[in-house]
């Protein structure tokens, strides 16, 4: 047998009975590719109204009418009411109906003799059938045809409605008011031409037409009461809504990265997944929970890039800025910010200005640019920690992972931006700002030299306002330690955590060990990508060296973190620098201010950069 489909809508509702109105089908082609003429169709009314098109579960009957345009039925669904597999079926396929869900229509039909002309390899024309049921099915194929009038007598239930507005009704009445025309016209179409109606028809079409003028009596009375209870209308308030309190847990800057690579790491030994353990230690409304949840790769033991999403920016956003402000970089003021692979066009030449006298001509001079790139490079850093750490419950193992991973990324940028040995090694690595930089040796007189500094930008047209020293604590203590002839401070506003003078910035690292180094920001271009990625592994084998050997040789030695229980976390982030010209910076070599004696502060903060997070205050 075959089957046409078609879409349908439910468009209004009626207490009086579960009929159906509409259109089964039209001589549209539908989306199988068949064209049916209503012309060659035939049936037997009433005939089978089924679910599906499942012949064993008929749910009603279906009269049809045909005529040029198509063909409408009006069809019933069964109402029963004693309880059964039957009235559960009834009852939920007209469920389905009003919620809705039920859109489609299909007819099945068997295609009679000498019935079918091809119109082309996809599509033909059916020009005698005999339609045997009518289906309510959930896929539509044809596009025209509608339900245009459900009829309910179950409208009153205990849980009732609520009342309709008058705009409402009116649109209920207007569509069904339509439909039962549509079915009017369907009826006219549908007689012989010059002759009149049959009996039957012509009953049908008159019961119709007083249904039709009906509703419009009804349309024009819901109107005008429509009318009236506008005037009568007055403002309201609005009910006062419900407000809710969100609690947004607040905790130490960069501990939440730290949880997010703990929940990764310790999941592994609990056999449950991340966000399960994150969920379980710190809640499940935690914003590391949340972030967990996201869609991630699978990844196991020998995966090289295990737990490496890139990090949810809700956390890593407060441990980037902890990151930031423990590295000189980051405490560098007046940096000249750029966005990776953007040209950024540099003078390297000045041009010339001259008096001019009157109607005399005027000296044309150029000025020389290039144009400067900063390509992606990547900082890593890797830390080990134990197993045992990372699946201790307690805040500071939190602390203790955060400042772990905090110190050594810091450490190695400091180094690498500072060291005059580090060379730019092309698509790994940018050179130092003081690599190839003009330098010379410090003195015993701090004043002297830093006066020296400044006077080298001065020689070099570079200006000086917003100069940047870098220093270790030791001279800086140095500094706070002099003295005028009157006992006045030479050095007002420098301690040994830095400070300014005299407008020009002084920022303490041990990274810079006895060389001073002044620089002028606005001319190191700067890139950040503002971002965190972090790996790890229980299964590695690392060299624990700070310096490993590249490449490795037979006397390389490997610690393997599964023999150690040991957990290394590799922590990655994109940034890039560059000096503009050779003269922007300049640094003092062997710098030993006279200092208080006793323990110098270089070598205390060398020891502290070595002792364990936890025994520091």
């Amino acid at each position: 047998m075959e089957r046409a489909y078609s879409l349908l809508t439910v468009k209004a509702l009626d207490p009086a009975s579960r009929r159906i109105y509409g259109i089964a089908s039209t001589p549209e082609v539908d989306r199988q590719g068949d064209s049916l003429d209503p012309s060659g169709v035939t049936y037997r009314n009433p005939i089978p109204l089924l679910l599906h098109h499942d012949q064993k579960n008929p749910i009603g009957t279906a009269t049809l009418t045909s005529g040029p345009s198509g063909i409408t039925f009006d069809a019933e669904l069964a109402t029963v009411a004693e309880p059964g597999p039957f009235k559960t079926l009834t009852d939920g396929t007209w469920q389905m109906l009003t919620a809705g869900v039920l859109r489609g229509a299909s007819i099945g039909y068997r295609i009679l003799e000498g019935g079918v002309k091809q119109l082309s390899p996809s599509t033909r024309r059916i020009l005698k059938s005999e339609i045997c049921e009518l289906s309510l099915v959930t896929v539509p194929a044809h596009q025209s045809a509608t339900i245009a009038l459900v009829k309910s007598l179950d409208l009153q239930t205990k849980d009732a409605p609520m009342t309709p507005t008058a705009a409402e009704r009116i649109t209920a009445l207007e569509t069904k008011r339509n439909a039962l025309a549509a079915l009017m016209g369907g009826i006219m179409d549908a007689a012989p031409a010059g002759e009149s109606l049959e009996p039957e028809a012509a009953a049908k079409y008159d019961g119709l037409a007083t249904e039709v003028k009906s509703l419009d009596a009804d349309v024009e009375r819901w109107k005008a009461h429509e009318t009236a209870m506008r005037t009568k209308a007055s403002e309201v308030c609005a009910p006062a809504r419900s407000s809710f309190l969100v609690v947004n847990e607040t905790v130490e800057p960069g501990i939440k990265l730290a949880r997010y690579v703990i929940a990764k790491m310790a999941a592994k030994y609990d056999s449950v997944n991340a966000e399960t353990y994150a969920e379980r230690r710190w809640g499940p409304r935690n914003d590391v929970t949340l972030a967990l949840k996201a869609a991630v790769a699978a990844g196991s033991t020998t995966d090289a890039t295990w737990a490496k999403p890139l990090v949810n920016n809700s956390i890593s956003s407060d441990f980037i800025p902890l990151l930031t402000a423990a590295t000189i970089v980051g405490k560098i003021p007046g940096l000249y910010n750029v966005p990776f692979n953007v040209s950024i066009p540099s003078q390297t030449a000045d041009g010339t200005a001259n008096w001019v006298g009157e109607l005399k001509p005027k000296p044309v001079t150029s000025l020389a640019f290039a144009m400067e790139n900063l390509t992606w490079a990547e900082v890593a850093s890797i830390v080990v920690l134990s197993q045992e750490l990372i699946r201790f419950s307690n805040p500071k193992a939190e602390a203790i992972v955060r400042d772990r991973m905090v110190k050594y990324i810091a450490k190695f940028i400091d180094q690498q931006f500072t060291d005059p040995a580090v060379a730019a090694v092309a698509g790994v690595n940018p050179a130092s700002i003081t690599n190839g930089a003009p330098t010379a040796a410090a003195t015993a007189s701090p004043l002297a030299d830093i006066l020296g500094l400044v006077n080298h930008f001065a020689a070099n047209n570079i200006s000086v306002e917003g100069l940047t020293f870098l220093l270790n604590p030791t001279n800086a203590l140095a500094l706070s330690f002099r003295t005028q002839a009157d006992g006045s401070p030479q050095f007002p506003g420098i301690g040994v955590n830095g400070g300014t003078w005299r407008g020009m910035t002084f920022i303490v690292s041990s990274i810079v060990s006895t060389n001073v180094i002044a620089l002028q920001p606005s001319y190191i271009l700067y890139a950040d990508d503002g971002g965190v990625t972090i790996d790890a592994s229980t299964d590695a084998s690392l060299q624990m060296d700070s310096a490993p050997m590249s490449p490795v040789d037979a006397t390389t030695v490997y610690a393997s973190m599964f023999q150690m229980n040991a957990v290394a976390l590799r922590a990655e982030r994109y940034i890039n620098w560059k000096r503009l010209g050779t003269n922007t910076v300049k640094y003092l070599t062997a710098a030993n201010w006279p200092s208080p004696t006793g323990l110098t502060l270089s070598a205390q903060a060398a020891s502290d950069d070595d002792a364990p997070a936890s025994k520091k205050r």
